[in-house]
């Protein structure tokens, strides 16, 4: 059997070698339009601030490790062109040659990922604008802020990226500026990106929220009311968008989310045609819907299960929360599930509490941790948690990740049993609180 798999990061390696571990005898041709494969992309802002210089511990793996290791044949600097599903085959350019050939495989997966949403915003291809996508963007970040010594960053918006990049231009000695579009840290909820604005500000962080931007200049960002915020360097942070032309043009449906539409064992409508990664569409766990939300986590996952899928091993994908964290100086905030703002649209009685604790003893240098936690009034489930603080907060993410998951309701959260010590907890750890203050909620609001 041969299999051909398009996009070598994430999701691709992580196809090819669950592949190879479940079959000795497969071919299996990796083409990768790149240069760089199984790179560590979250990790770039810590770079750019000089957290860490090592460039390779980014880029672990390359092809030679890949053929030596698993007999993966991964040819970088190859891009499919085109699929044809009735001929079985694909045809690849060399970027270095422009030359063309055909390919034929028995099985494809598309991981072709996913790209900047470039806004339509005026002097955007300026030379002191850029994005962060890849490695080669990376670079380019890394090598104007050397040459140049930039003074005063500005951020184009506020996901996941923007939010890291705060803290890496303020790092490296620069005034920064966080532009908005509406508001911070999309996904949640008001009452706790509140805290994030204020901890922001407490780090001269300036936060600019519910403002487009106009166009850049010789000046810097001009806002829609015409404000220009003043900048030497210019951070893109806008989202991405999946990579599904050549998908689409073979045929392969594409979903409602605009990325690739798969059933749980990440097969597409066409057969043989498996997709995964940053380009397919996923689905939320607590409500069924299709929903995108590319992350390298996800991307690991989905291929290593359309690898399964494809050696005869059935798994299935079973969806996500939608599940993220990030770091911003020293605070911590997370969220997985369904935000009250989501959960109210998607038709729950939602009920929702916010609860600050302390995430060990003070005498220990305990910091506060504050939750919020929403549940379905009718059933009690836990629909979604959102988490700010110092220390602890991965750690009680994942609690409410797996209470979650599992369906579990508001007052299964008392009855966890839960690691305690004093430099790690309080007696009755802040998840503790919040299902008993939620579960409180709940009957009071049963009782109105």
């Amino acid at each position: 059997m041969r299999i051909i798999i398009v996009g070598a990061v994430a999701a691709g390696t992580s196809a090819a070698t669950e592949i190879r571990r479940n079959d000795k005898n497969a071919e299996i041709a990796i083409y990768e339009r790149d240069k760089y494969i199984s790179y560590a992309g979250c990790g770039m802002p810590y770079y750019i601030s000089n957290e860490f210089t090592d460039l390779s511990s980014l880029i672990p793996r390359n092809a030679e490790f890949f053929k030596k290791k698993s007999n993966i044949d991964i040819m970088t600097e190859h891009e499919v062109v085109s699929i044809d599903p009735n001929s079985k085959s694909v045809t690849v350019k060399n970027i270095l040659t422009n030359e063309t050939f055909t390919d034929i495989y028995d099985k494809l997966i598309i991981a072709t990922g996913a790209r900047i949403d470039v806004p339509d915003i005026k002097g955007i291809e300026k030379n002191n604008v850029f994005f962060l996508r890849n490695i080669d963007n990376m670079n380019l970040i890394k090598s104007f802020i050397e040459s140049e010594s930039p003074k005063k960053a500005t951020i184009i918006g506020s996901g996941f990226i923007g939010m890291e990049m705060c803290e890496s231009f303020k790092n490296l000695g620069m005034e920064v500026t966080l532009i908005a579009r509406s508001t911070i840290s999309k996904g949640m909820d008001s009452d706790m990106t509140s805290y994030i604005e204020n901890y922001l500000t407490q780090k001269k962080v300036t936060v600019i929220t519910n403002a487009p931007t106009k166009e850049i200049n010789e000046k810097g960002v001009v806002l829609s009311d015409g404000k220009i915020v003043e900048a030497d360097i210019i951070l893109v942070a806008a989202g991405i968008k999946p990579n599904v032309e050549i998908a689409a043009g073979a045929g392969v449906e594409i979903g409602v989310t605009g990325a690739i539409k798969t059933d749980k064992h990440m097969r597409t409508n066409i057969a043989d045609i498996y997709s995964c990664g940053d380009c397919a569409e996923s689905y939320n766990t607590i409500t069924g819907k299709a929903m995108y939300r590319p992350l390298g986590s996800t991307a690991n996952k989905t291929g290593t299960i359309a690898g399964s899928n494809i050696c005869g091993k059935i798994d299935d994908f079973r969806g996500i929360l939608g599940t993220g964290i990030y770091r911003i100086f020293d605070m911590t905030v997370g969220q997985t599930g369904l935000s009250e703002a989501e959960a109210k649209k998607n038709g729950y009685d939602a009920v929702s509490i916010i609860d600050k604790k302390y995430n060990k003893p003070e005498y220990l240098g305990g910091k506060p941790i504050i939750i919020k936690a929403v549940a379905d009034r009718k059933t009690g489930i836990v629909l979604g948690a959102q988490i700010v603080g110092f220390e602890g907060v991965d750690k009680r993410l994942d609690v409410f990740v797996t209470a979650i998951s599992l369906r579990a309701k508001a007052e299964d959260l008392m009855h966890l049993d839960l690691a305690y010590s004093p430099p790690y907890s309080i007696p009755r750890d802040p998840v503790y609180y919040t299902g008993a203050k939620l579960r409180a909620a709940i009957d009071d609001n049963l009782k109105k």
